[in-house]
């Protein structure tokens, strides 16, 4: 056997393993590193989080990536060197991690990459007759793993795609693995370019977990911000907490068929953009709005989106609510959020685990699923092992 893959698969059978999850999300903020030790698999999983740092892309870089990110029509040059490029950068930076942690490469079992999305086409939005649900992402598990020696999983999402499901969100395994719990109903909001929640029941209720994209989460908050103020992010949702709503606007923005539509279902910057939000001003008559007010609306429009999300899939009842990602750091926005829903937001730090860490580690969890062996049965998604293997050598 490959001597790779024999040094993985004792692994699998080792007590615990040292995996390397990273996340880089649609908000282009930077490469979020993880690096967990975790025992066992499945339900009794036992994850320890080590080391997190989330490690900023520079201006340049969040240009070109923009440049093939979300769009129909791109310089297809582009995208292939940036599928290349992004894997070897990613590889440095983990590198760089490593050495700060002082963590020798040769420890790691492996590194779980996300990737970087650049098009998410469900055929829901595509529409195209004969073509599945698809998705994209770029960084290389090859040039990762041979830039880092480390063996990389990778392209996690194709696999849900090929089962049946469409690509997102893959929080619904690690959520339910990390947070089920017997003496509540959980949700667990994760509020990132575009927002998603898992519901999981009471255990011993064995009702249905639910995982659902719920509309957009920071995108559009984003991007108004920085076209708007020449800020990269609404900083604790200041600008749009001196801002009034537009209340027309922000009908027009909700009368969209995604809103209605059966749970669970999937959505990306692909459709809520600022081309979105200009055709909506141009229906609700509101493109004279103050940058203040249209920064308030859209924040609302987020907020607005999960609400009906939630009321669509957990009508009545009461559940903790646990939000992370970029998004739980905007506090208007989480108060908005508890003010509509009528309960406490709290943070995914209460439950041991940080908000800005819970996606990369999330990746670290498939990857050790895949590696032990296990597919895990949530309900509601397909029950699957994600992640190609690429080997250093």
């Amino acid at each position: 056997m490959n001597s790779w893959l024999t040094r993985l698969s004792k692994a699998a059978e080792l007590d615990s393993r040292l995996i390397v999850g990273l996340m880089s999300g649609t908000s282009l903020d930077g490469l979020d590193v993880a690096l967990c030790r975790i025992k066992g698999s499945g339900l009794a999983t036992h994850l320890e989080l080590l080391g997190f740092e989330t490690l900023p892309y520079e201006e340049k870089f969040k240009d070109d990536v923009r440049q093939v990110f979300s769009k129909r029509e791109i310089d297809l040059e582009k995208l292939t060197l940036l599928n290349a490029y992004v894997g070897r950068m990613h590889g440095e930076l983990v590198l760089t991690c490593l050495s700060r942690w002082r963590v020798v490469p040769s420890s790691v079992t492996c590194i779980a990459s996300h990737g970087q999305t650049v098009y998410h086409a469900p055929q829901r939005i595509h529409r195209q007759a004969g073509y599945p649900d698809a998705t994209l992402q770029i960084g290389d598990g090859d040039h990762l793993s041979v830039s880092t020696g480390i063996p990389v999983l990778s392209d996690f999402r194709q696999k849900h795609v090929a089962a049946g499901g469409e690509g997102a969100p893959l929080a619904l395994y690690g959520d339910t693995i990390l947070f089920s719990s017997d003496e509540e109903d959980r949700v667990l909001l994760n509020i990132g370019g575009i927002s998603n929640f898992t519901y999981l029941p009471r255990t011993q209720q064995k009702g249905p977990i639910i995982c659902t994209d719920a509309g957009p989460g920071n995108t559009l908050i984003d991007a108004l911000t920085k076209k708007l103020f020449d800020k990269p992010y609404d900083a604790d949702g200041t600008i749009a907490s001196s801002g009034t709503v537009i209340v027309e606007l922000l009908q027009a923005l909700m009368d969209h068929r995604f809103f209605s539509e059966p749970l669970p279902k999937t959505t990306g910057p692909e459709l809520f953009n600022l081309q979105y939000l200009e055709a909506a001003q141009l229906k609700a008559r509101g493109s004279n709005a103050s940058p203040t007010d249209l920064i308030a609306t859209v924040t609302e429009f987020t907020v607005q989106g999960i609400v009906r999300t939630l009321r669509q899939g957990i009508p009545g009842q009461q559940y903790g609510l646990y939000a992370s990602g970029g998004g739980a750091h905007n506090r208007f926005l989480l108060k908005r959020l508890s003010e509509s829903l009528g309960l406490e937001v709290r943070k995914t730090e209460v439950l041991g685990l940080g908000g800005d860490a819970k996606e990369a580690v999330l990746f670290a969890i498939l990857a050790n699923e895949t590696l032990c062996g296990s597919a895990i049965a949530t309900g509601a998604g397909p029950q699957l092992m994600m992640g190609k293997i690429s080997l250093p050598g």
